[in-house]
């Protein structure tokens, strides 16, 4: 190839690669609210579903695709394959070595990425339509015949190591994974999702194998595209990319659980100017009558940003913390209201007394009206935010596609925030929003908390 050549198909991918950056972050035109969106749901000559919604304005497709079987899936002892497999996904496939199939990705501004979660490994694939042939073989390679080669192995696994090493110097992480560790002691939840130092270590390319051919089937599979592509050929596609998977995955079971009996404080000691809290304690299943209620009364008392009650107190009224928030996270086999706060550690302890009384507060009292219809108002005029890019919306109907939704929930949803009564306010937070039963976890050196029980103040 000549110097010429070399360089004329660079700028090509340039260019190409700076028009998918483009069309990646236009708005879904049509889609001013996210009634506007034509949800479909297909099935492929083979009986692959999915859901599609059509954008032919712009040429681009975005595919999000989900897999049962994150990190929970992990075997005793190799904890981190999940997380080590995503990161080998695109390191050759096939016939194609690491570097090469690097190489073709970036000639036709191909994007793709995996990523996992406790309860999942998840795909993310985007092509301009002019190279979706050519981004499409690349995809069934990576999805039906990953290397894994040994000499990538190790160039990875020295990258997840040397990020393990980084995680375990920062408070963030480290009082995130002790919470965990608590809360889901003896199940695959408390297990470290990136592994340790010794079980990284111990994974061998035959375990990535083993994993992939135990996770990755037609029955554990959920799937949305967005953009420029019709029914027909989205089903080809289908069929092309996912249809030779094994019909049914080998997931090892996962036992249903909920957090320990909180009540519960640790202390890690680190030595850093500030203290870290993350404090939480379980929650209803995502499809639960009550969740909805529960969403609203999170956004009240910590996920609201700067309304939330707990940044009114801690941050805006005190001083205390530069951030303090809270949040629901619904796993398949759990569900926890989960929060966490920053401050010098002199500050620690006030702060955590702090977010108990406001939390026994809430219990007792409910939200006051102005602060349930100001919620209620935010909750459904930023919904349609949630769908304003091709990329935003395969996200966001993943999630829904793996919650067991069926597509009319985008126009149900609004719906049901409005009829969130005071009444069901003040009953769910009543039973959510038990402060003594809050397990908590602090790493640094927080002047008066210790490890133990702990019993919440009064609210006041």
């Amino acid at each position: 190839m000549t110097i010429i050549s070399r360089f004329t198909r660079v700028l090509d991918s340039v260019r190409a690669a700076a028009v998918l950056s483009l069309a990646i972050a236009l708005p879904f035109s049509g889609a001013s609210t996210a009634s506007a969106m034509n949800i479909q749901t297909i099935k492929s000559p083979g009986g692959i579903e999915a859901w599609l919604v059509e954008e032919h304005s712009v040429p681009l497709m975005a595919l999000r695709f989900a897999f049962d079987g994150g990190s929970s899936q992990d075997p005793a002892g190799k904890e981190g394959v999940a997380n080590f497999i995503t990161a080998m996904m695109d390191e050759g496939a096939g016939d194609i070595q690491s570097a090469q199939f690097q190489e073709r990705m970036e000639e036709i501004a191909m994007r793709m990425s995996w990523d996992d979660s406790k309860d999942s490994l998840y795909g993310s694939f985007e092509t301009l339509t002019a190279n979706r042939d050519q981004a499409i073989e690349l995809l069934k390679l990576a999805v039906n015949k990953p290397r894994f080669d040994a000499e990538a192995a190790e160039r990875i696994r020295g990258q997840l190591l040397a990020n393990l090493m980084y995680s375990e110097k920062d408070p963030n992480k480290v009082a995130g994974e002790k919470w965990f560790e608590t809360a889901f002691a003896g199940h695959p939840y408390g297990r470290r999702a990136a592994g340790t130092v010794e079980t990284l270590k111990s994974i061998t390319p035959q375990d990535l194998h083993d994993f992939h051919k135990r996770t990755f089937g037609r029955d554990n599979l959920k799937i949305v595209a967005v953009g420029d592509i019709d029914a027909a050929t989205l089903g080809k596609l289908l069929d092309d990319v996912f249809g030779t998977l094994p019909a049914k995955a080998d997931l090892a079971p996962v036992a249903k659980t909920a957090p320990v009996n909180g009540g519960n404080q640790q202390v890690i000691e680190m030595d850093v100017p500030q203290s870290v809290a993350v404090f939480g304690l379980g929650a209803m299943e995502r499809k639960h009558p009550d969740f909805m209620t529960a969403f609203v009364v999170n956004h009240i008392i910590g996920g609201g940003g700067f309304s939330a009650k707990l940044m009114e107190e801690v941050r805006e009224k005190r001083g205390l913390a530069y951030s303090v928030y809270t949040y629901l996270q619904p796993f398949q086999h759990a569900s926890i209201l989960s929060g966490s706060v920053a401050t010098k550690n002199a500050a620690m302890g006030e702060s955590l007394d702090i977010i108990r009384a406001e939390l026994k507060k809430m219990a007792e009292n409910g939200p006051a009206p102005e602060d349930l219809k100001a919620a209620k108002d935010y909750l459904t005029g930023s919904y349609a935010l949630r769908f304003d890019t091709n990329a935003k919306i395969a996200n966001q109907l993943l999630g829904l596609l793996q919650e067991g939704f069926g597509p009319d929930y985008v126009d149900k949803r609004n719906a049901l925030v409005e009829a969130v009564t005071a009444e069901d306010a003040k009953r769910v937070a009543k039973g959510l929003l038990d402060a003594d039963k809050l397990i908590v976890t602090v790493v640094g050196k927080p002047a008066n908390v210790k490890s133990g029980a702990v019993v919440s103040a009064g609210g006041g």
